[in-house]
């Protein structure tokens, strides 16, 4: 059954934050515990962790230290939108983060998407307002099961060009 979910984190990010990593909305398993990527097969934190030649960081604090220390901010594309579950091919009424609260603020030099429909909503509801084209990566969702961890954090690796 289709919900109307509101997005429940702040962006993180600080003016030192070089590229801005963008979801489409924290799936049911992050709403519950209060932070990004945490369903526990969802590869983010090990893709970007390997990426970078860094420990996983398994707490939160741990993870926001990892994000601050590498210069990444992390958000999400939308503020609310109607989804069911954790399946963005179910989203409907997407209202988008002023994703420029980020770009006035840091020295953005990429951004990037987490999937497909990140990049079509970002394209859609918020390029035309920040002007700043994205970069698509992968989905590291467990629902993309087409690429394994290693393909992903092949396409991942892009990341370092721009930190």
């Amino acid at each position: 059954m289709q919900s109307k979910v509101n997005h429940i984190f702040e962006p993180i990010y600080d003016n030192n934050s070089k590229i801005l990593i963008l979801g489409t909305m924290p799936s049911p398993k992050s709403r519950e515990n209060g932070f990004y990527y945490m369903h526990p097969l969802n590869r983010f934190w090990p893709v970007i962790s390997t990426v970078l030649c860094q420990p996983l960081p398994i707490a939160i604090d741990d993870k926001l230290k990892f994000l601050y220390e590498n210069n990444i901010a992390l958000w999400d594309v939308l503020k609310s939108c109607d989804i069911i579950g954790a399946s963005d091919n179910s989203i409907k009424n997407p209202v988008a983060n002023d994703i420029n609260i980020i770009l006035s603020n840091a020295d953005i030099k990429a951004i990037f998407t987490t999937g497909i429909k990140a990049y079509t909503l970002y394209n859609r509801l918020c390029l035309p307002y920040t002007n700043f084209a994205a970069i698509q990566l992968p989905s590291t969702s467990p629902a993309n099961c087409r690429m394994n961890i290693a393909e992903l954090i092949d396409k991942y690796k892009i990341i370092k060009e721009y930190l």
